[in-house]
C-alpha cells in the first residue's frame, strides 16, 4: 500500500507518546514539580501531534469528529474516543502531579490502561483487515503494543526496563515481517478466488482493468522491490533496538537521549515497510502480487 507520510508520523509519534503516558501513569519516573511537567508536555506533544497528523490524510478532516458515533463497529472510533479519554484522564493525574504534588494514583492507573487501549485499538485497525493478509493476524498488535511500551520505557529513563522491551519489540517486529511475508499465499486468495471463477479453470487476466493509473494503483497497490525492502528492515531492526541497547549500557544521559532518537528513527524505518509491503488483494486483479 502506499506508504502515506501523514500516517507513518501517527502511529510514529502517538505510538511513543501514548507509551510515555504509560510509565507515567504508573509512577515511572516519580516525577513531580517542574519535572513532571517537562515529561507530561513531551507525551502530550508526540501524541497529540501524532493525532493531528491522521487527519491530515482524510479527505474531509473538518468530518473527523463523525467517526466517534461508530463505536460500535469501527476500531477508528473505539481508537478516538480512547485517545480523547486517555488524554482527559492522563491530564487530571497530572495537574495532581505538577500543581499539587499529589499522586493520584487511580487516575493514573485509568490514564495508563486507556493509553494502552488506544494503540491496541490503533493496531486493530489494520489487523482487522482480510484484504491485507500481512496485516491481518495477531503479529500486527503484538509489535504495536511492544513497540510503543519499549519506546515509552526509554523516554522515561526507565533503562533496566527498556533493555528487555526494546529485545521484544525486535524480535515482535522480525516476527511480524516473517509472517507476514508468507501471510498472502498462505491466505489462499488468487485470483481465481478473488473472481469466483476458480470452478471453470485456470483464470487469468486477459488484459489490465484500466489502461491508464487510477486510484486503487495509487493507494493499494505499491510495490517495493525485496533488496530494498531487506535494506530497510537492517536499517529500522538496527536504528530501533541495536543501537539504543549499546548506547543505554554506556550509562550516559547524552547518549541515553541520543538512543531515543535513534529508536524514533528505526521506528519511522519500520513503519514506512509496514505500509510499503502491504500487499492489498486487489493487486491480483491488475497482475501485481
Amino acid at each position: 500500500m502506499h506508504p502515506a507520510p501523514s500516517v507513518i508520523i501517527f502511529s510514529t509519534l502517538s505510538g511513543l507518546g501514548f507509551g510515555l503516558l504509560i510509565f507515567l501513569g504508573l509512577g515511572m519516573p516519580a516525577a513531580t514539580g517542574f519535572v513532571a511537567f517537562v515529561f507530561f508536555t513531551i507525551a502530550y506533544l508526540l501524541a497529540v501531534g501524532g493525532l493531528i497528523a491522521s487527519t491530515f490524510h482524510l479527505g474531509h478532516p473538518e468530518r473527523a469528529i463523525k467517526a466517534f458515533s461508530q463505536w460500535r463497529s469501527s476500531w477508528l472510533s473505539r481508537e478516538g474516543i480512547c485517545a480523547v479519554a486517555a488524554l482527559i484522564i492522563m491530564a487530571i493525574y497530572g495537574i495532581g502531579l505538577v500543581f499539587f504534588e499529589a499522586r493520584w494514583g487511580l487516575f493514573g492507573i485509568i490514564g495508563a490502561l486507556l493509553s494502552f487501549g488506544t494503540v491496541f485499538t490503533t493496531s486493530m485497525i489494520y489487523a482487522q483487515m482480510k484484504t491485507v493478509p500481512r496485516w491481518h493476524n495477531t503479529t500486527t498488535p503484538a509489535m504495536f503494543l511492544s513497540i510503543c511500551i519499549a519506546g515509552g520505557a526509554l523516554l522515561a529513563g526507565e533503562v533496566k526496563i527498556a533493555v528487555p522491551l526494546l529485545i521484544l519489540a525486535g524480535l515482535a517486529q522480525i516476527g511480524h515481517w516473517v509472517f507476514g511475508d508468507r501471510a498472502l499465499r498462505d491466505s489462499g486468495t488468487t485470483l481465481a478466488t478473488a473472481t469466483g471463477l476458480g470452478a471453470r479453470g485456470e483464470v487469468r487476466s486477459f488484459e489490465p482493468p484500466h489502461t491508464g493509473t487510477n486510484y486503487l494503483l495509487r493507494e493499494f497497490v505499491f510495490q517495493i522491490g525485496r533488496k530494498h525492502a531487506l535494506k530497510l528492515r537492517v536499517i529500522a531492526i538496527v536504528l530501533m533496538v541495536v543501537l539504543p541497547l549499546l548506547l543505554l549500557i554506556t550509562h550516559s544521559h547524552f547518549l541515553a537521549a541520543l538512543a531515543v532518537l535513534c529508536h524514533l528513527a528505526g521506528v519511522f524505518a519500520a513503519r514506512w515497510l509496514f505500509f510499503a509491503e502491504a500487499e492489498h488483494v486487489v493487486g491480483l486483479y491488475y497482475g501485481k502480487r
